[in-house]
Formats: C-alpha cells, structure tokens, sequence
C-alpha cells in the first residue's frame, strides 16, 4: 500500500505554484541581465522588475514606487523597524510592538533597546487580539513606531489592523504591520487600512523562496540597512533577484484573482477538520478565535500529549504539521503567543498547528481524521501526562 503524503504545513511555506515556475524559467538563462546595466539585456531585466513591482503593489492598492524587494520577511520586518527607529531618532526613541509578534520583529526589537531605544509590549486576549485602546494609552509624544502583526502565524487571529492604523494616524505615529502570513490569503488596502508600511512575503503564498517585500508609504524616511549600489530606490543595495521577483509578481496575480474562492473552499474544509478532531476526540481545545482567523489555520492542544511526538506520529502516517512557527521549530522553548493568550504550559505542550493550502483536497481531511485519533490514543496510553 502507497504511503500517504499529505502537507499540511502550509503556514511555514508552500509549493510553488506550477504557473509561477513558468514564468520563472526564462530569466535563469534566457533573460539574465543585470537591472542596473544599461545595455539592452540589463534594460529588459529593469522593465520586467518594474511590472513585476506593479503587480504586486495592485494586490494591496499601493503604488509600485512604495513597494521594495528584499530576500526575506525576517529583512523586511528589520528594514521597517530599525530603518524608521534610525530615521526617526531625533524624534523620538519609543517603540510599540504586541507580544506575539514573529521573532523577526521580537529580536529586532530587543536588538534597538541596546540601542537606546525604549520598547512597550501590547497585551493580547484569549484569542490573541491586540486592544487598540491600549494602543492609545501608550503612545507618548516620543512613539514613533507601532508595530502590529497582521495575522498571527501560529494561531491564525486577524488583527483589527484598521482600527489600529486609525489610531497611530490621529496620533501622528507610523504603524507598520507584518502581513507574511495574511498577504494574498486575505484582502488588504493599505489606505484603507491607515498603514504606513507592510512586510509580505511570497514563499507564504506560492512563490518562491527568497524574495519578498517591504511597502514604505511614499514620504515615510527610512533608514537603509544595506549600502553599495543604491538599488531599490537607495534602500536596499543588492543585485535583484529578478527570476524570484517575476514569480512573486505572478503569485500576487493569481491570488488576487482566485482568493474570494479559495477562502470559500478553505474555511470550508478547515471547519470540517476542526469539528471532526472535536467529535472523534475528548480534552481537546481550539487555540485562538474560531471565526476570525485565517481560512487556513488550526491550532489544536490536545490534552495529556506532547505535541512533537504527535508530530513524528502523524509523519509516520505520512501527514505532516507543526507545533508552531516554523522558524522556532527546532528551539526548545516554549510557544510565547499561546503562553501570551494564558494557554496552560500542558496544553502548550500538546498544541499542533495544521495549516491547510491550495492543493489541500477533502480526501486529505478524510484521510486526517482516520489516523489522527488513534495518533492521539496511542501517545495518551503511554503518556506520562495522562491523569
């Protein structure tokens, strides 16, 4: 009998879509010029960028000259808050961020208080939303920096980022948000939405890896991170990736195109997992919102278990899931945004998140809750945690 091979880890990364492999391959060995050269194959590879920037732009109602490629989110996400906290130090030195933010943001973070900078923690929720009153109250007349993730990787709750931008632009504070996981899966208008600047991903939503960008609203200074050639507007030296750019392009288009359907039939399968896995099986409990979450996301503790070794279950049977961010994936500590929530250590400890994606079909949620149970049953019979 043939091994099962179902992906449902589709929040750490996913496939690149076949369309966009097309359009890829003419520019590794065919179309290969330089942007910044001013002979015809680096003019072509120019031309080709600046569509590319366009399309990805219309995909949040940007204009191509606020869009700036960078190789990563993690980029990105350091380029918006170390680039605005150097840009913006003679304003002020305060910086606002919530406690379930990506690592990225975290770290960099933690990075500019050695810096000299001062930075202030939003509380969340049970589910994991941010107060956009406590935003209110925090910002002082040194803020100049709100930095708010736009949905959360590890339990999908979408953040009333309108709401939040409103309030940093009465103020008169920039307001950044992290969109790696929401950008093509959800809409997002970044004038409506009041935001100033937005880190996007494409590996997260079938592009490829190693691409992705940072929307700087036009006026808003940042500081550089990268000197040399001045590509990117002067904000990001680096010889563009243009085979990677082109694809993130077409991945924006074909998102926005199929995403009204795809969050149709998504949230449809999505729902269909999470009330089977409740009624095959006892002391579980869904972590975060159960309606204003990402279409794609599932985060589960199940009680009694520990969450890895459900993992290593679940591959074996030829399913693959996470336990959470795929970047702390392998760090032996403790997940921060379900302990932000008040998850209890336990639960933490059983708690799987199983992202659902394109190719995701309704056999494969079939096919889920055959196994998982007796996954469950299996590990609760030799657990050590087990009452």
């Amino acid at each position: 009998m043939k091994k099962a091979k179902i992906y449902l880890d589709y929040a750490a990364t996913t496939p690149v879509d076949k369309r966009v492999v097309k359009v890829m391959q003419p520019f590794f060995d065919k179309k290969f010029g330089n942007t910044m050269s001013l002979h015809s194959f680096g003019q072509e590879a120019k031309m080709v960028v600046e569509d590319s920037r366009e399309k990805v732009a219309n995909l949040i109602g940007a204009k191509a000259s606020e869009i700036i490629f960078t190789s990563s989110a993690t980029e990105s996400n350091n380029l918006a808050l170390k680039g605005i906290a150097f840009a913006k130090k003679n304003k002020g030195r305060h910086i606002i961020i919530s406690s379930i933010e990506h690592d990225c943001i975290v770290e960099s973070a933690s990075w500019l208080e050695g810096q000299g900078f001062e930075i202030s923690k939003l509380s969340v929720d049970r589910y994991g939303f941010v107060d956009p009153k406590e935003i209110k109250k925090l910002i002082r007349k040194d803020t100049i920096l709100v930095s708010v993730m736009h949905a959360n990787n590890e339990i999908g709750t979408i953040e009333p980022i309108k709401e939040i931008g409103a309030v940093c632009k009465k103020a008169g504070v920039l307001f950044h948000t992290d969109a790696a996981q929401s950008f093509g899966k959800i809409p997002i208008d970044v004038n409506k939405m009041n935001i100033d600047l937005l880190t996007a991903s494409s590996h997260k939503m079938y592009g490829p890896k190693g691409v992705a960008c940072l929307f700087i609203r036009e006026g808003v200074k940042v500081e550089p991170l990268l000197h040399g050639g001045g590509h990117e507007f002067g904000l990001r030296s680096s010889t563009v990736n243009t085979a990677a750019i082109v694809g993130f392009a077409k991945a924006c288009e074909l998102c926005k195109k199929e995403m009204k359907v795809e969050i149709k039939r998504i949230s449809t399968l999505r729902d269909e997992l999470i009330s089977g896995i409740f009624k095959e099986i006892k002391n579980v409990s869904l972590n975060g919102h159960s309606k204003k979450r990402l279409a794609n996301n599932i985060n589960i503790a199940f009680s009694f278990i520990e969450g890895e070794s459900l993992i290593m279950q679940l591959d074996i049977l030829g399913v693959a899931v996470s336990t959470g961010s795929a970047c702390s994936s392998r760090k032996l500590k403790t997940s921060s945004v379900l302990s932000s929530i008040g998850i209890s250590p336990l639960k933490i400890n059983g708690s799987l998140r199983l992202s659902l994606g394109r190719e995701t079909k309704k056999s494969d949620i079939d096919y889920v809750l055959k196994v998982l149970p007796k996954a469950v049953k299996k590990l609760r019979a030799i657990s050590p945690f087990k009452k």
